[in-house]
């Protein structure tokens, strides 16, 4: 399992109760932003968007931390509008005491501005994201319907500086049938950490190990960096993840 140590705890749990047995092979950090300087601009300014838009569970955190942070609390989101991406999303919103205004049917952020409930033109739209980029189709499509979306940075992720030794052992000696990724991150990530502990023929420790990848575009960098993906589920959550691969496991010791 590739996802941030701070994220894994609930896929660990999903698994487990299929019976799986979970290594943890961490290839997420979140961190703080470079600068909170255009999140902490976006916050005073909040009396002027009608909708903010949360796209990860990350999002959330750093967003409403960094608000408490300034001093402010939920009334400061009185005047908003809130829509997200997903319904873990939507359940982390929650726990924060926010009920989200809208959460589209796929979990997908190009599905929000299909089936976003209001005309985008003449919206503005405040997206807290990763610092280094992303969800550039909804950037673009929200554009492209007139409204205007100001992108902040909230929150950074990186790779982590060493590979995990117990999850490389394990790899060595055969010891994991499905490694799973949650993210595109998490691929690019990986293939430099097994690079960096198995050295150049890394690829080939993944021969016997099945490929699992929550959606379409993670699979799009499984495919280029490991060559191939075995499991993708038909919903893109970690619920309909799990599911595929419980179903990928029947199949084949059957």
């Amino acid at each position: 399992m590739t996802r941030a140590t701070e994220q894994s705890s609930a896929f660990a749990d999903l698994l487990t109760a299929q019976g799986a047995q979970v290594i943890d092979f961490p290839a997420l950090e979140m961190r703080p932003p470079s600068s909170w300087v255009e999140l902490d601009e976006a916050i005073a300014a909040l009396p002027t968007f009608q909708w903010l838009i949360l796209t990860s569970a990350n999002a959330v955190h750093f967003f409403c931390d960094r608000l408490l942070d300034q001093g402010k609390d939920l009334r400061a989101l009185s005047s908003l509008k809130i829509a997200v991406v997903g319904r873990k999303t939507a359940a982390v919103l929650r726990q924060r005491g926010i009920i989200p205004d809208f959460v589209p049917p796929d979990f997908v952020a190009d599905s929000l501005v299909a089936h976003f409930p209001e005309p985008a033109i003449g919206q503005r739209l405040l997206f807290p994201r990763v610092e280094s980029g992303g969800r550039e189709v909804l950037v673009q499509e929200f554009t492209a319907a007139g409204a205007e979306v100001v992108e902040v940075a909230a929150y950074e992720s990186g790779c982590p500086a060493e590979p995990d030794a117990q999850a490389l052992m394990a790899l060595k000696q055969g010891r994991v049938d499905v490694i799973t990724f949650a993210s595109s991150k998490t691929v690019v990530h990986t293939a430099q950490l097994l690079e960096q502990g198995l050295g150049e023929g890394w690829q080939k420790m993944l021969e016997t190990v099945a490929v699992a990848s929550i959606g379409p575009k993670t699979s799009d960098s499984c495919r280029q960096l490991l060559g191939r993906v075995d499991i993708e589920p038909a919903e893109y959550t970690l619920d309909g993840l799990t599911e595929a691969i419980a179903t990928w496991a029947s199949a084949s010791s059957g």
